[in-house]
């Protein structure tokens, strides 16, 4: 019994690592594992990200707090398990300060687009080599990811 329970763990985690560091086909190998932003930087805009949004559709203004206590219950089921409030890290970094290192359409398409993003981006990668584990895409729709950001602002204490 305990060596059927052990070979299923081990099995389990050989998937859990090759899902977490897989890129976006199996046709890359080894050798493919380098992202765009590694082999051109300058393809990639740090501040913006890889997405829809930019400055021109996600502007910071007073905060929406009816938004953003949607988004704390958005966050909730999406996105604390992974992520504290605080700067300390769980599975992924806490979120305390991420909206003062962040643009919001940065924070927006990363929330919504973050394979591309994880693939591009050397301060996420980086990140991943600490987290070691990618971020899942939890589909978010724009208004949900839009409410889970007033909520990083609101804990990051805009008023």
């Amino acid at each position: 019994m305990k060596k059927s329970l052990f070979a299923l763990s081990l099995m389990m985690v050989t998937l859990l690592i090759g899902a977490c560091g897989g890129g976006s086909g199996s046709e890359s190998g080894n050798s493919g594992e380098k992202s765009v932003a590694r082999q051109d930087p300058s393809s990639y805009d740090p501040t913006r990200g890889e997405g829809k949004f930019d400055e021109s559709n996600i502007t910071a203004g007073p905060l929406d707090k009816a938004m953003a206590e949607q988004g704390k219950g958005i966050s909730a089921t999406k996105c604390n398990s992974c992520h504290k409030m605080s700067d300390e890290r769980l599975v992924g970094p806490g979120w305390k300060g991420v909206t003062e290192r962040r643009t919001l359409h940065w924070l927006m398409n990363f929330i919504t687009n973050p394979d591309p993003m994880i693939d591009k981006d050397p301060e996420v990668q980086a990140q991943l080599e600490l987290c070691l584990v990618r971020m899942p895409n939890q589909n978010m729709k724009d208004d949900e990811a839009r409410s889970v950001v007033e909520f990083m602002r609101q804990n990051d204490g805009v008023q």
